[in-house]
């Protein structure tokens, strides 16, 4: 009997070390970008390590698709590591890519993601990480400055609302019925920083409506992006204005004034031949 007793002690010993003897560890071992943006995609890199061990046998590590990470139809989660044999002086680890889309309400900061790892007739095991996520996208607000009509000349009045700084922003106006572009389309206007303004001009025929403007720039995490702007155009605020009446003044008066003295000179050089004569 304590014969029998002692053989399943040994029994259930032995199984019990060779459970513990599969000891996987998983670490996040890359994001990219870092940080993450709202609405865009990242790119997670997983590392399982010590996956050599008969014990594990085939084992299944799955990502869990919750708040904040989104999959993409295609994707499950789910990856299948089959047996991995010892090779001397070789690393026993894996590495296991992702590609998900972040949510557009992510909050910015670390924000937990979940995955399981079961092997060998053991109940999964769920493991917790971090990605780091942070708003870098800009937004705008976007005016026409002034147009005039004399030269076609039009300011358009670009306004960073975001807490974001920006590099190398172009402003683009691209071809569409309700404005006519006369020369470059597209003007760079540098760096801007979060609430300051900036202004580009274009030579163009305006209509009354709505015109598009693309906005491209780099963000704080050197990602070029793209925002699409519709600008309102209404040329009752820029006709019969007072300072357009004064400008056309002022050029009337130079105007005489040129043809005056061009009479005098004239008269002067008239009457300088006569009296050599």
């Amino acid at each position: 009997m304590k014969k029998g007793v002692l053989i399943l002690l040994l029994m259930f010993s032995i199984s019990f070390v060779a459970a513990e003897a599969c000891d996987v560890s998983v670490t996040l071992l890359n994001q990219d970008p870092y940080p993450a943006v709202p609405g865009d995609y990242v790119k997670l890199v997983f590392q399982i390590d010590n996956i050599d061990n008969p014990e594990c046998g085939e084992m299944i590590f799955s990502l869990n698709e919750d708040y904040p990470i989104e999959f993409d139809p295609t994707e499950d989660g789910i990856r299948t590591i089959q047996d991995v044999n010892y090779i001397k002086d070789y690393q026993s680890n894996i590495l296991i890519p992702y590609e998900v889309r972040v949510n557009e309400n992510a909050l910015d900061g670390s924000n937990p993601i979940e995955a399981n790892i079961k092997h060998k007739g053991q109940a999964p095991i769920t493991e917790t990480f971090n990605i780091e996520v942070d708003d870098v996208r800009a937004d705008f607000e976007i005016y026409v400055k002034d147009y005039d009509y004399t030269t076609n000349e039009v300011t358009i009045e670009v306004l960073n609302i975001e807490e974001s700084d920006i590099e190398a922003l172009t402003v683009e106006i691209p071809k569409q019925g309700a404005i006519e572009i006369k020369g470059a389309n597209k003007i760079v206007v540098g760096d801007l920083d979060s609430n300051e303004y900036t202004t580009a001009d274009f030579e163009a025929k305006i209509s009354d409506g709505e015109f598009k403007v693309n906005l491209i720039y780099s963000d704080t995490i050197n990602t070029r992006r793209t925002l699409e702007k519709m600008v309102s155009y209404d040329s009752s605020y820029f006709t019969d204005r007072k300072a357009d009446q004064k400008t056309t003044s002022k050029t009337t008066y130079v105007v005489w004034l040129v043809i005056i003295l061009l009479a005098i000179w004239w008269i002067v050089k008239k009457f300088t031949k006569k009296k050599k004569k």
